[in-house]
């Protein structure tokens, strides 16, 4: 499957390790950057608006989307569904822009098989003391489902291997400057160059 111009970027992490936070700050930072929006059967938080954080949907609507071949990749995570438009993913590459995913592990093994050229990154907790200590301080768990988090963190960890950069989140500001340059980096590669300077080179 052909991603477009456009690259399209896998960030998962261990819940708790700082992902969406520094994701939100990548996207303010630079331009033709987005997230794709999933789709999820899990209940809104006070905090969380429609179609920004999440389309929230029923857990029979969402199965019928996979049964339509409506998502790139879905996933059930503390048991709840979540998906990733398919359609939408590949209309935002076509026109240029860069997408990234927010999805876990799984996802990312299934996005490769689709898009075997995206860049998978994963956000790394400095320990799984720190990582603890933040889900505490989050204040939105509680005991059992935190000890559930962490074992889902170990789990996540013998996968990062399968990614393509690492980035460690000890220190907000050098993380960032970290996913910006593994941005830049994506737009310079050649697929994406050469039809950017074709007018300029003389190549097939």
């Amino acid at each position: 499957m052909s991603e477009g111009l456009g690259t399209l970027y896998v960030i998962a992490a261990p819940s708790g390790a700082g992902k969406t936070t520094l994701v939100r700050a990548l996207i303010d930072a630079m331009p033709k950057l987005i997230v794709s929006i999933s789709h999820t059967t899990r209940p809104k938080r006070p905090n969380e608006e429609e179609g920004i954080h999440y389309y929230f949907v029923s857990r029979e609507a969402f199965e019928q989307k996979i049964v339509q071949g409506d998502f790139l990749e879905y996933a059930t995570i503390f048991g709840h569904l979540y998906g990733t438009s398919k359609t939408a993913v590949q209309h935002t590459l076509q026109q240029g822009i860069d997408v990234i995913l927010e999805i876990d592990w799984q996802g990312h093994q299934q996005i490769k098989t689709l898009f075997p050229d995206c860049i998978g990154i994963f956000i790394l907790p400095p320990s799984l003391e720190s990582l603890r200590d933040r889900l505490y301080g989050r204040n939105q768990d509680h005991d059992d489902v935190i000890a559930k988090r962490l074992a889902d963190a170990k789990e996540a960890l013998s996968h990062v291997h399968e990614f393509d950069y690492v980035v460690m989140n000890d220190d907000f500001v050098s993380a960032l400057h970290d996913l910006k340059m593994l941005i830049e980096a994506g737009r310079l590669q050649c697929r994406r160059q050469v039809v950017k300077y074709k007018a300029s080179i003389s190549l097939p």
